[in-house]
């Protein structure tokens, strides 16, 4: 397999779930394995998170389990048919109080709180904005529409208001009990969907640090941007998570598609300023659901958002209920490490009129400059919390970083984390015995040869987390 810095993040379905195949993606190179919550039971997910963990041993990989939780489920309810199909210039009535099965002439809702959310003049967009409906006015616990662009609408579409603007919470009972589920197999990232401000992601974090406590774990919170309500809070949702999901779907139909592109490449390089780490989601090898290669726009996503520089890029459909899940991963890898090899460094630049205050973050930037401009083979960091991988990953530099921690939990975490891979150890508590099993281990591995430079980081006294504070270049023996 050759050297990958940019993350792959394959979603568990039925396509994915027998355990031979799922180690073979993962030998292929799925470093994240997403557990989407919209679908199953808790038991069912406490069962593919044993999978995931028992192919990784098989695999001799570590990875990564997010658990993405359904946020709140903004969708029309059912019809007695299964499905309608909606004219142009149709009425159609979107009624909150309706318990009998939908039909031509209108449907009830999942989502009882929509006649509060919207007003005349607005305009809904159902099924990802295959299906819009104008607003023509609120009755009680009716919407009453007509269809502007009609098509085919079935059971319990999500429906999204253009402009964004609709008050459902980011968190519903379901996913509180979803972060317990979660947290009783330790997943490493939790997703939360339709975040709308910082206070959603602390509060998600709070249920998820007591849920944790008793299993003394702390998950990452990855924020989902999708609302447009999302994007004049970035900053502080991204001050407030470890990382933001471009979730491109949900956003495209609030904010409209055109505007997305140039939000995907304003939202990498704000989370790698903020040394957040992001994933970029949605349809990016759609067509390989059902052909056993991608479109030509679709490998040009794919380069554009590892050129962007997100850390992750991430399947959906495609592996959790397509008919080529190891090919969409083997393909997908294929096209990030070729678009890798075109990317330009420009570290210095990176540095230029900085000033940094933390000796630890200090140390990290050092090494950066130091091995970019001796030409190292490779950058070392001996870390607890994975925070000095991260710090070093923020920055583009084509040096392999290896993160060598001792603890299973941060290593898991590093596998998000672009260009570091992350290495569990047993370090001995004197540093000189250390930083020579380090070196060892790089030499097993063949990841170092003799007469080979490589900067490497630890702190004094050892394992004390954010203890950083030493650089040192050595030669390979």
């Amino acid at each position: 397999m050759t050297r990958r810095a940019t993350k792959i993040v394959a979603t568990l379905g039925p396509a994915s779930s027998d355990p031979a195949l799922l180690e073979q993606m993962i030998r292929a190179g799925v470093d994240v394995v997403r557990l989407n919550f919209s679908h199953g039971k808790a038991q069912d997910h406490i069962e593919r998170a044993r999978l995931v963990r028992e192919a990784a041993v098989r695999a001799g990989r570590q990875v990564a389990i997010m658990a993405d939780l359904q946020g709140p489920k903004i969708r029309v309810g059912k019809f007695a048919e299964g499905k309608v199909m909606l004219e142009n210039g149709a009425k159609f009535v979107l009624d909150a109080s309706r318990a009998e099965p939908g039909d031509l002439h209108g449907v009830g809702l999942d989502y009882k709180e929509l006649p509060r959310d919207v007003k005349p003049g607005d305009l809904l967009l159902l099924n990802d904005g295959l299906i819009v409906l104008t607003v023509e006015a609120v009755k009680g616990e009716q919407v009453l529409t007509v269809v502007k662009t009609g098509g085919e609408l079935s059971n319990n579409k999500g429906i999204n208001k253009q402009g964004g603007g609709l008050t459902a919470p980011a968190l519903t009972a379901k996913d509180m009990d979803d972060i317990k589920t979660a947290m009783s197999f330790q997943a490493d990232y939790i997703a939360v969907s339709f975040p709308k401000n910082a206070t959603d992601m602390e509060m998600a974090r709070q249920l998820a640090n007591v849920a944790g406590a008793e299993y003394k774990h702390k998950p990452g919170l990855i924020a989902k941007i999708e609302r447009a309500e999302a994007i004049p809070h970035l900053e502080e949702i991204l001050r407030a998570s470890d990382g933001i999901m471009v979730a491109r779907g949900d956003l495209a139909v609030e904010v409209g598609n055109a505007i997305v592109p140039a939000l995907q490449k304003r939202m990498i390089k704000l989370a790698r300023e903020h040394d957040k780490v992001v994933i970029t989601a949605t349809q990016m090898m759609e067509s390989m659901i059902t052909n056993p290669v991608p479109t030509r726009a679709e490998v040009s996503d794919v380069a554009n958002a590892v050129l962007d520089g997100t850390d992750a890029v991430m399947l959906s459909a495609e592996t959790a209920a397509g008919k080529f899940p190891l090919e969409t991963v083997l393909e997908m890898a294929k096209i990030c490490s070729a678009a890798e090899g075109a990317e330009e460094v420009e570290l210095d630049g990176d540095f230029t009129g900085q000033t940094f205050t933390r000796i630890d973050y200090s140390i990290a930037m050092g090494a950066l400059f130091t091995a970019h401009h001796m030409g190292a083979k490779a950058i070392v960091a001996l870390t607890e919390s994975g925070s000095t991988a991260l710090w070093m990953s923020r920055h583009r530099i084509h040096i392999p970083i290896y993160a060598l921690t001792t603890k299973v939990a941060a290593q898991r975490k590093m596998a998000l984390f672009r260009n570091v891979s992350a290495l569990l150890m047993d370090t001995s508590a004197d540093r000189d015995t250390a930083l020579l099993q380090a070196e060892a281990h790089l030499k097993s591995r063949g990841d170092v040869d003799v007469g080979d430079v490589y900067a490497i980081t630890c702190g004094e006294p050892m394992g004390t987390p954010g203890g950083t504070n030493m650089l040192k270049i050595c030669t390979v023996r």
